[in-house]
């Protein structure tokens, strides 16, 4: 077995490992990259990119389905060729993994070494039966995986995750969905618009990653005006159709009557978890939280051994590739200049669905609001509907819930929840405004153009701000406004 030594090493090769790797290496010479499967990252192969591919077909379809709400009459009914949609959404994906493979290729070949990596103890790892690297310090970047009920691998090739939808040529007849997720909503969104017959379950009643109460039951009423959605539903069976390419579906259906559904594939979408169950971390000091993850402080990233660090989706914070970009950034650094360690930038958090309407998430949520000040009424909640914004009738867009937060005395906006037209970018302004700790009266002093969507934003920020007792009450017909705002 070959023996090296090293300052650090870097355990993935993905969003996390790459840039752990290139902020490590900006501080010593000597630093690996372990990789047990493909170089890359999840978001260009399997993830966000590939999936909006998909979504960005389901739009133009849905567009054409819309079009005679305009007065503008297609030419006959719009035919979807699925082979052509697959083979588009996966020359689309090649490109974009391409450009980070381009990256992973200036890397020098020494420095990457292929196989799966566990420790044998706090600073020597084992790669596969070939290589033992004893490294001063360690990044564990080893990301996420699907997970779903072992019992659904009796359903063999039928079950499919995400990863196994862009590998498709043609699209299916039809899918059963598990999982109301962000990954769930978007996927099964795009397939029925594209034709696919699609059902989506969950358990428990959650609808995206929402935990606004009000907002999350606008987004389920929502969705299931377009395609079936049943967040809480009661499967009775489910097995592989005998001597076929089938799943029998029994199932209670929102009307309380027995149903059957007879589907192509069962998609699980029930979330993710950390791959570090196979690291071999009982062999370490490292402490671990209830789910196995080694534990961090959230500036540093800096696990209980004081040389090892964790980043992206391994680290079990926020599973989003920009999270996992800065994540990699902190722990690339400090395990290259250890033991001056130092707090990283820690950005506001955004999140964002990319269904129709979209749904997204700004700062605190509802929930951690409620947890951290709700017993002492210390937030005030802002609202409004995009049923009448102007800009969004105008585009027949006008679907969705704004809910804002702010602090009662100091009138500091807190976070937001929503679902509606554009929500990716509302967040964007509403993440910047909580990243620089603006109040609720400093962003309504921000411009407005008229008609756009963000004109929903400022009334939203208007009627908190009246419940704050900081500003006037609201009028309904605002003369500063221009109509449908």
């Amino acid at each position: 077995m070959q023996k090296i030594q090293v300052n650090v090493a870097v355990i993935g090769g993905g969003t996390a490992g790459l840039g752990a790797y290139r902020a490590a290496k900006a501080h010593n010479e000597n630093v690996v990259m372990i990789e047990g499967g493909p170089f890359g990252t999840t978001c260009a192969r399997v993830g966000c990119m590939p999936s909006k591919l998909l979504i960005a077909a389901a739009e133009s379809a849905h567009n054409i389905e819309k079009a005679p709400a305009f007065g503008v009459h297609p030419n006959g009914p719009a035919v979807i060729n699925g082979r052509e949609v697959m083979d588009r959404v996966k020359r689309e994906r090649d490109r974009f993994v391409g450009f980070v493979l381009e990256g992973v290729e200036e890397i020098p070949a020494s420095d990457k070494i292929s196989g799966y990596a566990k420790f044998k103890d706090d600073h020597i790892l084992i790669v596969d039966d070939h290589t033992e690297i004893t490294a001063d310090r360690i990044v564990i970047a080893t990301g996420s995986r699907p997970a779903y009920p072992a019992v659904w691998n009796e359903l063999g090739d039928r079950l499919i995750i995400n990863d196994d939808v862009f590998a498709w040529d043609d699209l299916p007849h039809s899918v059963a969905v598990f999982g109301p997720g962000v990954i769930g909503l978007e996927l099964g969104q795009a397939l029925h618009r594209l034709g696919v017959k699609v059902k989506v379950f969950g358990l428990g009643g959650q609808v995206g990653p929402l935990t606004d109460p009000k907002v999350m039951n606008y987004a389920k009423e929502a969705f299931q005006e377009e395609f079936y959605l049943d967040p809480n539903v009661q499967i009775d069976n489910m097995t592989r159709v005998e001597h076929s390419d089938k799943v029998m579906i029994r199932f209670t259906n929102l009307d309380g009557s027995q149903e059957t559904f007879i589907t192509d594939y069962v998609l699980a979408a029930t979330g993710r978890r950390p791959n570090v169950d196979k690291l071999g971390l009982e062999h370490t000091s490292l402490q671990l939280d209830e789910r196995g993850v080694p534990t961090a402080d959230t500036f540093t990233l800096q696990t209980s051994a004081k040389h090892i660090f964790i980043a992206g989706d391994a680290s079990n914070q926020l599973p989003l590739l920009h999270e996992a970009a800065d994540q990699a950034r902190i722990a690339g650094d400090n395990a290259g200049r250890f033991p001056d360690i130092r707090a990283g930038l820690r950005r506001s958090t955004i999140s964002a669905v990319f269904s129709d309407p979209q749904i997204a998430m700004v700062g605190e949520t509802h929930r951690q609001l409620q947890q951290r000040l709700g017993n002492c009424g210390c937030f005030e909640t802002g609202e409004v509907s995009f049923e009448g914004q102007g800009r969004s009738r105008v585009m027949l867009r006008n679907k969705g819930l704004l809910h804002v937060y702010a602090e009662q005395g100091t009138g500091r906006f807190l976070g937001a929840e929503m679902m509606g037209p554009n929500a990716e970018h509302l967040a964007h302004l509403l993440a910047w405004a909580h990243q620089n700790k603006m109040t609720i009266s400093e962003m309504l002093d921000m411009p407005f153009y008229h008609p756009v969507i963000e004109e929903g934003v400022r009334t939203a920020l208007r009627d908190v701000n009246a419940k704050l007792h900081l500003g006037p009450e609201m009028v309904k017909h605002c003369l500063d406004c221009g109509p449908g705002c």
